[in-house]
């Protein structure tokens, strides 16, 4: 009878606790659907530039499933690849072929190795193309060009789950209605907690930036600077995105419940997997995760060494979200009290 009587509780308490239900049953399928979308994915096909190349070369690479897009310069051609439109840039140099690869992803620059070799095996002779790159080296590995998504990815996640049960013990302990009982303004208790779990996600910022690059031996072009700025951009907007969930959770398991639908889709979105191979619908659902814009930026400062112009967007972008959930947050406090 009290095995009995146990089971009854646990399944009352279940019941009653809508939002675990939701998680146990529909949770999943969410998160299923998702990998479905993602990786039911259209085939890439790179972008190659031309320049003085035989028409039977530029004929074979399309039949090898490339796109192929002529210039009629070098240097115009040079400028599209900088710019990201195009994978690499196939010239003659001397009679023979010569390739330039944008390189900060192998394994776009493997795929286009092999359109390539396909293209000019179909030929007679087959002559091997002098290779370079624009950014990164021949033997950059994956982990080099994950490296940075992960980099802000674990910043993001711990701060998001960090911050959220600790604003939720502020509020189950007591501490902040003690506090909304004096004559401090809610902007003010936001401002005011953001400042002091702001110090933490700084040094926790500057420590994984300063582990991967320096410890890891991280692939890095740019400036470390601007490293640690988009880190902390991204540890800002976590920190405020997991106090403002927080003031809708009774516990820290219901703050653990928050994770597959809000962190789990941002990784599919954040360059882990090929945007490009998704359908054009689903890449459009990228534009509302700040972990997207946060990889974006790392991976253009680490890979490609760009500066503050090449980023600023993603940079402003980062702050809209900051301060969308600072207000959000101040609007969450009139639930415990209004001042």
């Amino acid at each position: 009878m009290r095995i009995r009587a146990l089971a009854i509780r646990i399944i009352r308490q279940f019941i009653r606790d809508k939002r675990t239900l939701a998680l146990l049953f529909l949770a999943p399928l969410l998160v299923l659907t998702l990998m479905h979308f993602v990786f039911d994915s259209q085939t890439v096909r790179p972008d190659i530039g031309t320049v003085s190349v035989p028409p039977q070369l530029a004929e074979r690479l399309i039949g090898a499933e490339a796109n192929v897009v002529p210039f009629a310069e070098a240097d115009e051609a040079k400028r599209a690849l900088e710019r990201g439109s195009l994978d690499a840039v196939l010239s003659l140099e001397g009679g023979k072929p010569a390739i330039m690869l944008e390189g900060s992803d192998p394994a776009g620059s493997r795929a286009v190795m092999l359109k390539l070799q396909s293209a000019m095996q179909a030929g007679t002779p087959a002559v091997q193309p002098a290779v370079t790159y624009l950014h990164g080296k021949e033997d950059l590995s994956s982990f080099d060009s994950f490296g940075p998504v992960l980099i802000g990815f674990f910043s993001f996640f711990f701060v998001f789950l960090l911050a959220g049960v600790a604003f939720l013990r502020e509020r189950t302990t007591g501490t902040l209605e003690r506090l909304l009982a004096t004559p401090i303004r809610r902007y003010e208790v936001v401002v005011g907690y953001l400042a002091g779990f702001g110090l933490f996600t700084l040094l926790q910022a500057a420590l994984i930036a300063w582990f991967s690059i320096g410890v890891l031996g991280l692939y890095m072009e740019g400036s470390i600077w601007l490293v640690l700025l988009i880190n902390l951009l991204l540890t800002l907007t976590a920190l405020t995105l997991g106090t403002l969930l927080s003031s809708y959770a009774g516990s820290e398991f219901q703050i653990i419940q928050f994770i597959p639908i809000v962190i789990v889709p941002q990784v599919f979105f954040s360059g882990l997997f090929s945007l490009e191979a998704m359908q054009p619908w689903l890449q459009k659902v990228s534009y509302a995760m700040p972990l997207y814009y946060g990889a974006d930026a790392m991976r253009g400062i680490m890979l490609r060494g760009e500066g503050f112009a090449d980023i600023q967007l993603d940079i402003y972008i980062l702050l809209g979200f900051s301060l969308a959930f600072a207000l959000l947050n101040v609007v969450a406090l009139k639930k415990q009290r209004a001042i």
